[in-house]
């Protein structure tokens, strides 16, 4: 999440072996989040991060590390501030894309961003995301919000075997993925994994903490 402290807990997490970071940009009401991104959201909101000071974050983080960075956030926080300003104004932040999480695939085509698809979703939706997706393509594995689970959601594999079946682009899964070993279960049957929640967790100890915590997600997945 956009904050103070995400340059070095971003720098953290490409020590620790992450190819991507999502930083999150706070909204009030996140529909597909669960309590731990929603009190991450809560401390940024209190700490005065509103959107230009999240794209200053990014700007920060940009100068702070060399890996992709993708803002995720919700529709109404890009309805409030114009739609092609904030792409453009991202962009020049150092956004390599976008998640947008509760903007529907053929709302706003023209915004570049990563698609998103659930076990809910239909091959005609699949198939359509995957056609307009920005490099990958991120698997919802639960239909529910994200947060640390006991086990590997059953739905994932359905999952992939239907994408599959639609697109060759890549596919990261996420929500609920928290352990080295659901990463490892995961990364056998996707392309990559996401993981919010756990390691929000990790980064409230640190950003050594964060790092010990990344390196055990990329040990599990090589």
């Amino acid at each position: 999440m956009a904050g103070p402290d995400t340059p070095e807990l971003a720098r953290a997490a490409e020590a620790g072996g992450a190819d991507v970071v999502e930083i999150g940009f706070p909204f009030s009401d996140p529909l597909a989040d669960g309590p731990v991104v929603r009190r991450a959201a809560e401390r940024a909101l209190a700490q005065g991060m509103r959107t230009a000071e999240c794209l200053q974050c990014l700007r920060d983080v940009r100068a702070a590390v060399d890996v992709p960075l993708i803002p995720m956030t919700y529709s109404s926080l890009l309805e409030a501030y114009g739609w092609e300003r904030f792409a453009d104004d991202a962009g020049e932040a150092g956004a390599s894309s976008l998640i947008v999480a509760d903007l529907p695939v053929d709302v706003r085509p023209e915004l570049r961003r990563v698609q998103l698809v659930a076990p809910t979703s239909t091959d005609e939706r699949i198939a359509l995301a995957a056609g307009s997706t920005d490099e990958w393509l991120y698997l919802v594995t639960v239909a529910g919000t994200t947060g640390a689970r006991t086990e590997l959601s059953p739905a994932l594999a359905p999952l992939v075997e239907r994408t599959r079946k639609l697109t060759e682009v890549a596919l990261f899964a996420g929500f609920g993925i928290s352990t080295p070993e659901q990463a490892a279960a995961a990364g056998e049957l996707a392309d990559g994994v996401v993981v919010g929640s756990a390691a929000l967790v990790a980064a409230e100890e640190g950003a050594p903490s964060l790092e010990h915590f990344v390196s055990q997600l990329r040990s599990a997945l090589a």
